[in-house]
């Protein structure tokens, strides 16, 4: 099964990759290695704002880091010339949350990406990954993660 036919059938559609916003390329790919910049927490409502440990729950923070890892796709698919099939596997995920001192579950949030990725690409979606506190995120969202990915 295509990694396409997959996301439809979890009743995901890849948005079009989302353009940066600021002076930085989208991804950057050194030989069979893509290095996707930073995508940030954001749905169809726009962005997913938060504190964890203030404002907002793991849980939905949880959900915040798997929109993360769809846009993630987006700008892999884009990478592929449009062919998400080329993706033979993610390598390394590096999230950041936007917590609180005193918050520690970081990884808990990052699941989110990376349960997700697990579920559409199978095995290929197993990821090393660090998952890291931020004071603060660009434009107060709660999540942010950037991805490193094979493809042929």
């Amino acid at each position: 099964m295509s990694i396409e036919n997959k996301l439809a059938e979890m009743g995901v559609t890849l948005p079009d990759a989302p353009a940066p916003a600021a002076n930085y390329v989208p991804f950057v790919q050194v030989g069979d290695i893509v290095y996707v910049s930073g995508q940030i927490s954001a749905d169809e409502n726009g962005l997913i704002l938060g504190k964890l440990g203030d404002t907002i729950d793991v849980e939905a923070g949880a959900a915040a880091a798997r929109r993360c890892a769809i846009s993630l796709l987006a700008q892999a698919r884009a990478a592929c010339g449009g062919d998400l099939d080329r993706l033979v596997r993610v390598v390394k995920l590096t999230g950041f949350v936007n917590s609180t001192v005193d918050f520690t579950n970081q990884p808990q949030v990052i699941n989110g990406a990376s349960d997700f990725l697990v579920e559409a690409l199978g095995e290929a979606g197993r990821h090393a990954r660090s998952a890291v506190s931020a004071a603060a995120l660009p434009l107060g969202v709660a999540v942010e993660i950037e991805g490193i990915f094979q493809i042929r």
